[in-house]
């Protein structure tokens, strides 16, 4: 087993460190923030830090990159207090991926990308059309990382969307189903594929399969 300590790290040519360090956390969420500005100009880009905060109150958050140059969404988010989050699927990962390029602040990442913008329900912030599950945000909150300059910035979900026949009975969504891909390091795009699925585990009970047919929640 190869061994590579802090130091070893640090010596580190900047991308291969970059992409190491990315990839060695293992598989992340692969989203599209959508925003819109106060001069209502549109911004798409995909983020690979979103994650579950809690399901009561509904929350999710994300990791924004040090504002030492200008974040558009995190500006929009600050400016008008939504955002959409999007699952990239599997049809659309190159389109998707080309909204890490830094385009200008007046040009809209829909436009040059291929993505289609949509509302829905009056909500401010637009939609990724070609996405099949989404989510709508209001921003709640932010918390500066000292460490390294970001923050993670905290939204209550308002809206869910998601493509019929996805949904299990117990309110469970079977994101194979919607071909919803998951990043590996920066630019690494996987579809992955479910193995098992399990009971709420307890201590001293036995291990519960959803596909073994002769086990049942108690």
């Amino acid at each position: 087993m190869i061994h590579i300590d802090d130091i070893e790290i640090e010596k580190m040519e900047k991308i291969f460190r970059l992409n190491l360090i990315n990839s060695i956390t293992g598989y992340k969420s692969a989203n599209l923030i959508a925003t819109k500005s106060k001069n209502k100009g549109l911004n798409v880009a995909v983020f690979s830090s979103v994650t579950h905060l809690g399901s009561n109150p509904a929350l999710l958050g994300f990791i924004t990159r040090p504002d030492t140059i200008p974040r558009n969404t995190y500006k929009n988010i600050r400016d008008n207090k939504y955002f959409t989050v999007n699952q990239i699927h599997q049809d659309m990962i190159a389109e998707a991926h080309q909204t890490a390029a830094k385009y200008e602040e007046e040009v809209s990442e829909f436009h040059k990308t291929g993505l289609e913008e949509e509302y829905l329900d009056d909500f401010f912030a637009p939609y990724v059309k070609q996405c099949t599950v989404k989510i709508g945000c209001e921003f709640v909150n932010e918390y500066k990382i000292e460490e390294n300059g970001t923050a993670l910035i905290i939204g209550a979900i308002k809206h869910v969307y998601f493509d019929e026949g996805i949904q299990t009975p117990d309110g469970w969504l079977r994101l194979e189903d919607a071909g919803t891909v998951a990043i590996n390091g920066l630019d690494g795009y996987a579809l992955p594929t479910l193995l098992d699925r399990f009971h709420y585990a307890k201590p001293g009970q036995e291990i519960k399969s959803f596909f073994d047919k002769n086990n049942t929640e108690d």
